[in-house]
Parts: structure tokens; sequence; C-alpha cells
């Protein structure tokens, strides 16, 4: 299991994503609640403002904001760090907002105890099969298995039956993030294999490509994500994300957020 992403134990500390406080981990679960933000400077309160004015006229309107679901599976944290960023990147798109999610987990607590997980955060609800049909888009998160996603995430995936069985996933955008415990340890065939499952539902793939710009073509330093979506190295557990890595996953979540924005013109 050396070459999954995050799925050996880590030996200093759970990892730590710059810039995210613990308390965002709550932002996500609210559909209807504006963002909160921890600092109160004049530019901030006239954002906040604002978003609580087009609220209003939303509400007025009847006009609902776009929902992306960001759904994962983070065993020690490292995709779990690259879900924060991306919803902060949906989130800065007008009218679209992304909600957290994690899948349920498959493996016991003994076991989860003996390979030194961290405890799961409680802010973040447990999702349903029968819930992602109310996603306007999905980005779905996981670490590596040997190429392809972690069982825990097929898992969710093989419950959709019924929603295959209805098309009810039909048309709606997904894309993917991933983590993995090495350079070749499947930052692209992790995601490639798991297009199937879009394939199946009828879903849209949404690569990011290269959109990210320069900071896909740095070599100066290790970075993690490729074309298919945002990803991070976690080495033997104890890698912390990049500010790069980071970075390019809030751009996804902001490149999504403005592609669903479009899909629903």
């Amino acid at each position: 299991m050396g070459k999954g992403g995050g799925c050996v134990p880590s030996k200093k500390k759970v990892p730590h994503v710059a810039g995210d406080s613990p308390s965002s981990a709550t932002a996500g679960t609210s559909r209807t609640a504006p963002i909160q933000r921890d600092d109160t400077s004049a530019d901030d309160t006239t954002e906040i403002a604002q978003a609580s004015s087009s609220e209003v006229v939303a509400a007025a309107t009847g006009m609902a904001r776009l929902r992306i679901f960001i759904v994962f599976y983070s065993m020690y944290g490292h995709v779990e760090g690259l879900a924060r960023r991306l919803k902060k990147g949906v989130d800065g798109v007008e009218g679209v907002e992304g909600v957290l999610y994690r899948v349920p987990e498959t493996l016991s607590t003994e076991i989860l105890q003996q390979m030194r997980a961290p405890p799961k955060d409680d802010g973040i609800p447990v999702i349903t099969a029968e819930e992602l049909a109310a996603a306007d888009g999905v980005l779905f998160g996981f670490p590596t298995r040997y190429g392809s996603m972690a069982a825990q995430m097929k898992a969710f995936f093989d419950s959709t039956g019924q929603l295959w069985k209805e098309q009810k996933l039909a048309g709606k955008p997904a894309g993917f993030f991933v983590s993995t415990g090495t350079q070749g340890g499947g930052q692209e065939t992790t995601a490639w294999t798991a297009i199937t499952q879009l394939a199946h539902h009828g879903m849209l793939f949404v690569p990011i490509g290269y959109t990210f710009g320069p900071g896909m073509f740095k070599m100066e330093s290790i970075r993690g994500g490729s074309p298919y979506g945002a990803g991070v190295y976690a080495g033997d557990g104890t890698r912390e994300p990049s500010e790069t890595e980071l970075a390019l996953a809030e751009h996804q979540g902001k490149y999504m957020a403005l592609v669903v924005k479009r899909l629903n013109r």
C-alpha cells in the first residue's frame, strides 16, 4: 500500500493546511448560510454586505445558488486539505457555493487506530448516494491505491446503482482531485481510471487542462496535480501540501464553478 497517497501512517503529525482555520470545515455544511469570515476589515465588511444583498435579491427573484458538492475520502488529511481550498475557489464565484461532504468509512475504528489515522471531522457530514442528485456539479477527491481510487470511494460509487438506473446524474459536470505517496504513484492514472464511473452515469468530466498557467510548468520544486485535476504528494504521510498545490486546488474550484455557472445559464 506504500504507493497510495496518505495510505501510510503519519510519523510526525496530521498535515496542517496553511491558510485554513479548523472552523472552515463546517463552512460547507450549510446550504443557505453566507460564507463566514474571521477577519473584519472594511473591505471584507463591504464584501459580506454585498453577499447578503445578493442573497436577498436571489430570494426575491426565486434564483437559487448553484451548489457544487466536494465529495471526498481522506485518511490522513491530505485530500481534505485540497478539498478545503477547492471550496474556497468555488465560493469565490458569485452565485455558486461549495458544499463539503465525506463518503462513508469502510474500515473499523480498531483498524483505523492501528493505522494511526486521525479522527474524522464531524463538522463535515457523510453523504448518501441519494443526496448526490441534488448537486449542480461534483468534485470527487480521493487518495490512490496502486494507481486507482481508494476502496472507500469505490464503495461509494458502487452504492449509486439506483441513480445510475434512473440516470439522475446524467449531464452533471464532475472532476477529480487526488493524493499520492510518490511522484510515480498515480497523479494521472488515479483520475484516469476513475473516469469510467462518470461515463456510466453519463456525467461530464471537466479536467483543468493547463488553465492554471505558469504554475503548471514550473520545475523548481515538487508539485502534485495534473491536467486531470489538483493533486498532492503525501510522501510517507508527513509531507504537507505546498502552496502551489493548494493554489492549484483553489483554481480548480473556481474553474469548475465557472463551468457549472455557464452550463446553467
